[in-house]
């Protein structure tokens, strides 16, 4: 056990990830808060106060709010989650600073906004789940899609093809030095 966690400590790809939760904590909070005044601003009738919001209305709040601020909270957790990526998360930065790579990153996050659309679709409005435990699980399996599209396709070695290169691990090279 204590050989498994001098690893982990000593391994690039575990201090990555645990970065990559850290800010994907701070836009999922910035997505969840943005979805929470959307759904405020749209149907005020339902909530008698903010704090309502996420402990329950009056009633159920309309398909139309809840996709919307869906795809509102997706925007403010992009923008945030794309800068701190940038800054914070992966040691390579591939092309992910330039227009391209900002736009590459907006598209492989679109896709994880179709998942968390359709699913809120799927979840809410035909299934009839509530709305946060929809949202909460849509969350984890975005979460784990982003940060395999990201690692993959935007934060690497320019030049290197999506899995890893000769000899390297796509998830990130150990960051002790190696014996000699």
């Amino acid at each position: 056990m204590r050989n498994l966690l001098k690893k982990l400590w000593h391994n690039a790809t575990f201090w990555e990830i645990i970065r990559f939760l850290i800010v994907g904590g701070c836009a999922t909070i910035a997505d969840f808060l943005t979805m929470s005044l959307v759904l405020y601003w749209m149907q005020p009738e339902i909530y008698p106060s903010f704090l309502s919001i996420f402990f329950g209305g009056t009633e159920e709040p309309s398909t139309a709010a809840a996709v919307l601020g869906t795809g509102c909270g997706f925007l403010a957790g992009l923008i945030v989650n794309y800068i701190f990526s940038v800054l914070f998360v992966y040691r390579e930065k591939g092309n992910s600073k330039s227009v391209g790579g900002f736009l590459f990153f907006a598209l492989l996050s679109a896709g994880g906004l179709a998942i968390h659309l359709a699913g809120m679709y799927l979840g809410y409005d035909l299934l009839h789940i509530d709305e946060w435990i929809v949202k909460i699980f849509l969350t984890a399996v975005v979460l784990v899609y982003n940060y395999l599209t990201r690692k993959f396709f935007i934060f690497r070695k320019k030049g290197n093809p999506p899995d890893g290169g000769q000899g390297d691990s796509p998830c990130g090279k150990n960051a002790a030095p190696k014996a000699e």
